[in-house]
C-alpha cells in the first residue's frame, strides 16, 4: 500500500500509552499525520495536517472531545471525527450524533477489535457504532422517528418545553419537576430528536408557535 493510499488519521488522547496502542492497531494500514493530548491541540492540529479521521477521546482537559469535534466540524469539515470513550451510557452517544455531529463511537472496551474497521467505514463516509450500543441506539432513533411523525408531546414533554421557553437551565428544570439533572438532560435531547430541531432556540420557537408559553 502506497503512502497516498493510506487513510490520514490524527489521534487525540491525552494518554501516551493509549496513543501509542491505538498507533499500533491502525499502522501500517493508515498513517499517523499528528497526535494531541488536548481538544485544543486536535483542532489545531487538525486544521494544519488535514487528516481523513480523528479519532477523538471524549474526555481530554481543556476543550473536551465533543467541544473539539464541534470546533472541528465548523473549522475542518472534511476531517471525519471518530469518538473513542470509555461511556457506553445512550446519553452520550446520542449527544455525540446529534449535537457534535461525530462521525462514529467506539466504546474503549472494543477499540483493539474494532478500531480499524470503524475508521475505514467512517473515512468511506458512514457512521459506525460499537456493536455494543449499536441496538440501543438505533432502537432509540427508530423510536425518535416515529414521534416526529406526528405523536403528541407528553404531559411532562410540555413541562419541560415550557421552563426552557421561560429560560430555566438544564439544573433549574430538574429543581422545578424533581427530577434528576440527567433526567432533564435527557428530556431536552429527547425533545430535539422528537421535534427534529438541533438547538434550544429551535425549541423555544416551536413552543411560542404552539401556543405552549405565553408572549406578552
Amino acid at each position: 500500500m502506497t503512502n497516498s493510499d493510506r487513510i490520514k488519521v490524527l489521534l487525540a488522547d491525552d494518554h501516551r500509552m493509549v496513543r501509542e496502542a491505538l498507533r499500533a492497531v491502525l499502522e501500517p494500514e493508515c498513517e499517523i499525520v499528528a497526535e494531541a493530548a488536548t481538544g485544543e491541540e486536535a483542532v489545531a492540529l487538525t486544521i494544519r495536517t488535514k487528516p481523513n479521521v480523528v479519532v477523538m477521546d471524549i474526555g481530554m482537559p481543556g476543550t473536551g472531545g465533543l467541544a473539539a469535534a464541534r470546533h472541528i466540524g465548523r473549522q475542518a469539515p472534511a476531517a471525519r471525527v471518530l469518538v473513542l470513550s470509555q461511556y457506553d451510557d445512550q446519553e452520550y452517544v446520542m449527544e455525540a450524533l446529534a449535537e457534535a455531529q461525530v462521525a462514529g463511537y467506539l466504546v474503549k472496551n472494543e477499540a483493539a477489535s474494532e478500531m480499524l474497521s470503524e475508521v475505514r467505514a467512517v473515512h468511506r463516509g458512514k457512521r459506525y457504532l460499537s456493536p455494543s450500543i449499536a441496538p440501543i441506539v438505533l432502537a432509540r432513533l427508530g423510536r425518535a422517528d416515529q414521534n416526529r411523525a406526528g405523536s403528541p408531546l407528553t404531559p411532562r414533554e410540555r413541562e419541560v418545553i415550557r421552563l426552557i421557553a421561560e429560560g430555566a437551565t438544564t439544573k433549574e428544570i430538574a429543581a422545578r419537576l424533581a427530577i434528576s439533572p440527567k433526567t432533564a438532560q435527557a428530556h431536552r435531547e429527547n425533545l430535539k430528536l422528537k421535534l427534529n430541531v438541533r438547538s434550544t432556540a429551535e425549541i423555544v420557537r416551536y413552543a411560542i408557535r404552539h401556543k405552549l408559553v405565553r408572549v406578552d
